[in-house]
């Protein structure tokens, strides 16, 4: 498996490679935007670990351009920023995890390991399901409604394949977050909502409901169609 890191402290490069190295990672180490798109289109990496700021093309606009091509390869932000518009701006390009510095090596480790365990499950998922209107679509990493076509990231994939699965059930955030982020680590409380927010951009047309939200408890599709 190959992760690009990419940052402009060479300091912190050096600190995440030397944590990724000794679990078998080959890494690529980039220190601003654009070596960090040279990279990713040369090697195709497994995935992407992104600082947000750094000199000429930032880490969002990384991220922009990666999932303009591949809607597939997990990306992580590494950052210092930490307002939630900072993850809210990640999430809605397409990232699938947001990591704040300082962080712990075991809970990068963890966070990137459920990261390529979700990209992998949903690479050898062939079997399209349908929700309500929707055709989700795996192997493909996208959702059809008719002529309309929509990307979807592997945690997105995640998420409305498990409503599916539990069709009519209420599903709690831990439920959704031990499934679709991992038991390694426990994401904060916003980021489920978040990311349910921004696939519901996605799916869900006006006045429409693909899924519900149960307050006080978490999330439900009833199973219609």
């Amino acid at each position: 498996m190959t992760i690009l890191l990419a940052d402009d402290d060479p300091v912190t490069l050096e600190s995440l490679a030397a944590c990724l190295q000794p679990e078998g990672f080959r890494t690529l180490l980039a220190c601003d935007g654009a070596e960090a798109l040279e990279l990713w289109r040369k090697h195709r990496p497994d995935l992407l670990c992104l600082d947000i700021m750094m000199p000429g093309i930032d880490g969002y606009e990384v991220c922009r351009r990666v999932r303009a091509q591949d809607a597939g390869v997990p990306v992580l932000f590494i950052s210092a920023k930490s307002e939630e518009i900072d993850v809210v701006v990640g999430l809605r390009l397409g990232a699938d995890d947001f990591v704040r510095k300082p962080f712990g090596k075991h809970e990068l480790i963890a966070r990137i390991g459920a990261a390529l365990r979700r990209s992998q499950a949903v690479k050898s998922s062939t079997s399209g399901f349908q929700l309500g209107p929707l055709r989700v679509l795996p192997a493909e990493l996208r959702a059809q409604r008719g002529d309309d076509s929509m990307d979807l990231t592997p945690r997105e994939v995640s998420i409305l394949k498990l409503l599916h699965e539990r069709a009519g059930q209420v599903l709690s955030r831990d439920v959704l977050l031990d499934v679709c982020w991992g038991l390694e680590y426990m994401p904060e409380s916003r980021t489920l909502d978040q990311h349910i927010a921004k696939l519901r951009k996605k799916i869900e047309r006006e006045s429409e409901e693909i899924i519900e939200t149960v307050r006080g408890v978490g999330y439900r599709w009833r199973g219609q169609g």
